[in-house]
């Protein structure tokens, strides 16, 4: 049941979005209250493009027009001047590559279907206003970027302008992706795949798919605790499918450039292909409101949905549409982000971890030394450890192999210290003491130093550690811990990469291991048991369109499996492929006839077709031609 104090107390505490977030939990769905008001939010706007009525549509019917160019005049009237223009000798230019490649472009896109002034009478629905929304958002959020991009990708941190476009940022790409998921639910419930309009359809799912990739590299670019933790455990899933070393989701340097070059050109590419399809099919006639069995569509329907509409038609305006959309979506996006801003927690860095939780720091370190912590026994593509080896059938992740080597115990721990032994006599002393050690006297003094660790009590923050057979060790984990607490770690393993140092892998790695940033990041709703990847840090929204992919980490026995992030990336790139193949699996794409809710969408045409207005139409004037009317 929802909890309803929750709810009142969510929306009485004002616009300020950074407080901690509250969370509803039912069986084994759970969802912050954010994202649960941006679903509903969403459900609701859908709802209303289904109900409401769509202006003009009282205006007469006008009659159609035929198209710009007839192979044929079935009439029986003459050429026209621009048919027997097309049909005259070709002259000596016509063979060339830039005659045939304008020939091939208007024969699938004349400049009438490319800008139309008139649509087919039954585009009478605010479903139809969706698609531009999405593209106007789209644009939207390519602007803020790039002003973005003007000021570096660090400069909203610290600047109050700065941090309001990338408050524009992240609500234009809220709205995008509200927009392209609803415009989604209305293409679905027509069917709109219907005469021969399949490419239509998976090329929108494609673009819908590299959106999500994109808003994830976006967050992944924030360099904001919500980038780390994300980019830490969405590692886990990316290792399994062997492309980890490849697609290093803890290089912020690398994420930002998927971000900011290769997947834009991507998805402006599809998108462009996707309207251009629009353009040349047109959009999918009304599917019949009655039929054999309530649903059954009549045995020309296939052909009728391929054939040119030569009904009715409405006057359409497509540069004021776009002009509209993208005036009331900058509105949108200005108001949001004046009024909500947007969330930047800051990030977690080793020195604050050894600040705030001393105690968790030297046992993570020890153990780094003992080689019994997370990243010590990982695999592939760090080492060849097996503790987070992933395989079903088959082991990507062993075939990929060992991409991006680290030995925890050097490069966490002893390659620091030996930096600052040349200046520390004490510490050179126990360095050289527990390297010159075989290897079993150092597992030994390793765990006499972990068990003794237990009782650590700290004096004016100095650590005092109780007496063990533990060598050298406490000397250099103290040593360890003077150095995080300075800063000098956090510089010393990014300086361990050339150029840029935007690889955080070692210390997001580092910091991982210990329990202080897990800590965090449970309380803020981000682990895996907690949905997490669909949350985001304060009580702002998230990425809910994420639900199925997160869906599978909840299941009962999914969960507990070491093969858990496989399950969810084969589930979930099943599912996709399914979405993406609706088009030609019976009984799939024939729920929109069984369940009509289309008869909400086309409610006006079905209605004037009831009254007797003229749903067809045969020409008996000459066709338009390019050239004018003949």
């Amino acid at each position: 049941m929802v909890d309803m104090i929750a709810v009142a107390s969510f929306l009485t505490t004002g616009f300020n979005l950074d407080q901690p977030g509250r969370y509803l939990h039912w069986s084994i769905f759970e969802v912050s209250l954010a994202n649960l008001v941006l679903i509903a939010v969403m459900v609701a706007i859908f709802a209303a493009a289904l109900l409401l009525p769509f202006p003009g549509r009282g205006h007469p019917w006008q009659p159609p027009s035929p198209g710009d160019v007839v192979e044929e005049d079935h009439a029986g009237h003459p050429p026209s001047a621009g048919e027997a223009q097309r049909k005259a000798p070709e002259s000596a230019d016509a063979s060339m590559w830039t005659a045939r490649l304008r020939r091939f472009g208007l024969k699938w896109l004349p400049p009438g279907k490319l800008l139309p002034d008139s649509q087919p009478a039954y585009v009478s629905s605010w479903v139809y206003v969706f698609g531009v929304a999405t593209l106007a958002a789209l644009g939207v959020a390519i602007v803020s970027g790039f002003a973005i991009a003007l000021g570096g990708p660090d400069w909203w941190h610290y600047d109050s302008v700065g941090h309001f476009f990338n408050s524009l940022h992240l609500w234009s790409v809220e709205l995008f992706m509200a927009f392209m998921v609803i415009h989604l639910w209305g293409k679905f419930w027509m069917a709109a795949w219907r005469g021969r309009r399949a490419l239509t359809w998976m090329t929108g799912v494609v673009a819908f798919l590299a959106s999500i990739v994109e808003s994830f590299t976006g967050y992944l670019s924030q360099q904001n605790f919500d980038s780390q933790w994300i980019s830490t455990n969405g590692k886990d899933a990316i290792n399994a499918t062997g492309l980890g070393a490849f697609f290093n989701l803890m290089n912020f340097g690398q994420m930002l450039m998927w971000h900011i070059v290769l997947i834009p050109l991507g998805l402006i590419a599809i998108v462009g292909v996707h309207v251009l399809l629009v353009r040349v099919r047109g959009v999918a006639h009304p599917l019949p409101s009655q039929g054999r069995h309530g649903w059954v569509a009549p045995r020309n329907q296939a052909a009728a949905d391929r054939a040119e509409w030569r009904g009715p038609t409405r006057r359409y305006d497509l540069l004021k549409e776009a002009a509209i959309a993208g005036s009331v979506v900058l509105a949108l996006v200005v108001a949001l982000a004046s009024i909500l801003s947007s969330p930047d927690t800051p990030p977690v860095t080793i020195q604050s971890w050894a600040k705030v939780a001393p105690a968790d720091f030297m046992g993570t370190a020890a153990s780094e030394l003992a080689g019994t912590s997370e990243t010590a026994t990982y695999g592939p593509p760090y080492n060849h450890g097996s503790s987070n080896v992933q395989g079903i059938g088959i082991s990507w992740q062993m075939l990929a192999g060992v991409r991006e080597p680290i030995h925890p115990a050097h490069t966490f721990v002893l390659s620091p210290l030996s930096k600052l032994a040349a200046t520390d006599p004490s510490l050179r002393r126990a360095l050289a003491r527990y390297e010159s050690a075989p290897s079993s006297l150092q597992k030994a003094w390793d765990a006499a130093y972990l068990k003794a660790l237990t009782h650590v009590r700290f004096h004016a923050g100095v650590p005092s550690v109780p007496k063990a057979a533990d060598g050298p060790v406490p000397v250099m984990v103290a040593t360890e811990l003077s150095l995080a607490r300075s800063g000098a770690l956090d510089a010393d393993l990014l300086a361990q990469q050339p150029f840029y140092g935007t690889n955080y892998t070692k210390p997001l790695l580092f910091m991982e291991d210990g329990n202080y940033f897990s800590s965090l990041a449970k309380a803020q709703h981000l682990t895996g048991s907690q949905w997490g990847v669909m949350n985001e840090t304060g009580s702002y929204p998230g990425q809910p369109w994420l639900w199925l992919y997160t869906l599978w980490y909840q299941v009962p026995g999914f969960k507990t499996s070491p093969n858990v992030d496989l399950i969810a990336i084969y589930l979930t790139g099943a599912a996709t492929i399914v979405l993406l193949l609706v088009p030609f699996i019976p009984g799939l794409r024939d729920i929109p006839r069984v369940i009509p809710l289309h008869r909400a969408i086309w409610r006006d045409w079905n209605r004037r077709s009831r009254s007797g207005e003229p749903t067809r139409h045969t020409p008996q004037a000459p066709p338009q031609v390019l050239q004018g009317k003949t």
